[in-house]
């Protein structure tokens, strides 16, 4: 049974980035073509071996090489993106990126055939149906299992910022749903997902991934598609909790975030300190803020004595760890914001073409 070892953490500050995209026509409309892009054809090298699909046919993903360097993140995610671009245009199809894409409608397309996906689907039924999500995931390297594990109890605590940040994704099937991401919302649905419960140590994580595969609950470990885990098999934390993104200068920002957030806890690991965490209850309704109200949440302080704005934790959590990045996304229109007013001046066919890369 592959469930991963400690042996994998072996490595602190590496970085490494997955997004999920929507394959396209020229006009942005879903249409299926992992049979060329994926089965069908050799992808440029940079691609190999980083190019895989997702549940639908028409949702393609990424992976980036292992970033040693945070510095060297830009050039990297450019030429991933670059080569997927290319690839698609070579075989007539375009690439289209947000949380969920704007008129795709779940009942009208095509599920993959892999027997992974098909497997999901028999098990899950409806709510794996309609995932027709879109995601980034940021993995940073971590060099202790047991410490991988403690940064991933204290991270729930940064992700509903995480979310509020990147949501981008406020329409479902045509409609608005009055939710900055309806994708967060959407994917809850699906079992072992959302902001998971706090593990004493990497063991227990590890006898909790094994009982799952052995009831019967999950296939593998990677249907733990909680917001945030330590990967066992890369030696990574990983957080999954964004949006995905058109705009890379964004990907690199929650890059930049997660990267910092990662190191800042493994230091304070290092140094023993005890972190107080909220009720599980309260991670869950700052997530609920997030998710319905985007950059206009107010959320839960650790106390839970009061609430601060997304603006007022974001300046702190810039100042604090020194990055620029979030405070620019900040400062830029949301996604969600701009789906909706592209939508009301120029309609859905604007729209559709707004999240072309």
């Amino acid at each position: 049974m592959d469930i991963g070892s400690r042996d994998a953490f072996t490595r602190m500050g590496t970085l490494g980035i997955e997004e999920e995209f929507y394959i396209v026509d020229d006009a942005g409309r879903p249409t299926a073509g992992i049979d060329d892009l994926v089965y069908g054809s050799e992808p440029p090298e940079p691609l190999v071996g980083r190019l895989d699909h997702e549940l639908f046919q028409f949702t393609i993903e990424t992976q980036t090489p292992v970033i040693e360097r945070p510095g060297d993140a830009p050039d990297e995610l450019a030429m991933i993106r670059e080569a997927l671009v290319r690839h698609a245009a070579e075989h007539g199809y375009r690439i289209a990126a947000a949380g969920l894409h704007p008129t795709a409608k779940w009942r009208e397309l095509d599920h993959a055939t892999k027997p992974r996906y098909r497997a999901q689907l028999d098990r899950i039924q409806y709510p794996q149906h309609r995932n027709i999500t879109s995601g980034l995931h940021v993995h940073v390297g971590v060099d202790d299992a047991d410490k991988a594990t403690w940064i991933s109890n204290h991270l729930r605590w940064y992700l509903p910022l995480v979310l509020a940040l990147s949501a981008n994704s406020p329409f479902w099937c045509g409609f608005d749903t009055g939710l900055a991401s309806a994708r967060a919302k959407i994917f809850e649905n699906l079992p072992n997902t959302g902001i998971p419960t706090a593990f004493e140590d990497f063991d227990a994580y590890r006898r909790f991934e094994r009982r799952m595969v052995e009831t019967g609950s999950i296939n593998d470990r990677g249907e733990l598609w909680y917001d945030v885990r330590p990967h066992t098999g890369h030696g990574t934390v990983e957080v999954r909790t964004p949006d995905a993104q058109a705009d890379p200068d964004r990907v690199l920002a929650f890059a930049e975030y997660v990267h910092a957030l990662v190191v800042d806890l493994a230091e304070r690991y290092d140094d023993g300190e005890s972190i107080p965490t909220l009720r599980r209850e309260f991670l869950d309704e700052n997530k609920w803020r997030a998710m319905r109200y985007g950059r206009g949440a107010e959320f839960v302080t650790r106390s839970s004595e009061g609430t601060a704005s997304l603006a007022t934790l974001v300046d702190r959590e810039s100042d604090r760890l020194g990055v620029d990045g979030i405070r620019d996304v900040l400062d830029a229109p949301s996604g969600a914001a701009r789906q909706r007013r592209i939508h009301d001046e120029r309609g859905v066919d604007a729209l559709r073409t707004s999240l072309l890369l």
